[in-house]
């Protein structure tokens, strides 16, 4: 009530500061003071409404000992599970070493095998000269055309084509491409 004292009181101020028409502000402060007063009395019965909600919770509770644990039983309770965990662990973390030995192995193998294949395949030729004919044809490839048969049918020197078209592994031209042919016919 002291609070509301001091606002009404702070209005009541400000009021007769401004107040052009004293009579209409004093008007409508007690009006707003009036307004105030009900909503505290509005607050008032819905503190004692939910104080008594809560009373009664806590009575209703009073009879539930049931549903409580004592630490001893959740500490017990707390230990199997970790007891439980720890052994799902090391089951869990034998398979799992077992799955990395086998995925290593077989990289191991797939990674010989690459390696095997490479030790087949021809080198391929990653620098070029530049000593061939700078004048020559186009040449589209063929189905069933290699350097050797273009250079036979051209009269060029398959090195000279090799070279003027920086072409790094021969196996690699295929029908439809076209080449530069130097000093071909």
């Amino acid at each position: 009530m002291t609070k509301l004292r001091w606002v009404v009181s702070g209005l009541l101020m400000t009021a007769m500061a401004h107040a052009q028409n004293p009579q209409i502000d004093l008007a409508n402060l007690r009006e707003d003071v009036r307004g105030l007063s009900q909503k505290v009395a509005e607050l008032s019965l819905r503190v004692e409404q939910l104080e008594q909600q809560n009373r009664d919770l806590q009575t209703k509770l009073g009879g539930n000992d049931k549903n409580y644990v004592t630490l001893a039983q959740l500490n017990d309770a707390i230990a199997d599970l970790t007891r439980t965990i720890k052994a799902g662990d090391t089951a869990n973390a034998e398979r799992t070493a077992g799955q990395i030995k086998k995925l290593g192995d077989a990289t191991n193998a797939a990674l010989d095998s690459l390696a095997k294949g490479m030790a087949t395949r021809p080198v391929v030729q990653t620098t070029f000269a530049d000593d061939y004919s700078k004048e020559g044809v186009s040449y589209t490839v063929q189905k069933g055309d290699t350097l050797a048969v273009i250079a036979k049918k051209t009269g060029a020197k398959q090195q000279d084509i090799i070279n003027a078209n920086k072409i790094g592994d021969a196996s690699k031209i295929q029908a439809g491409q076209t080449l530069f042919i130097p000093g071909g016919k």
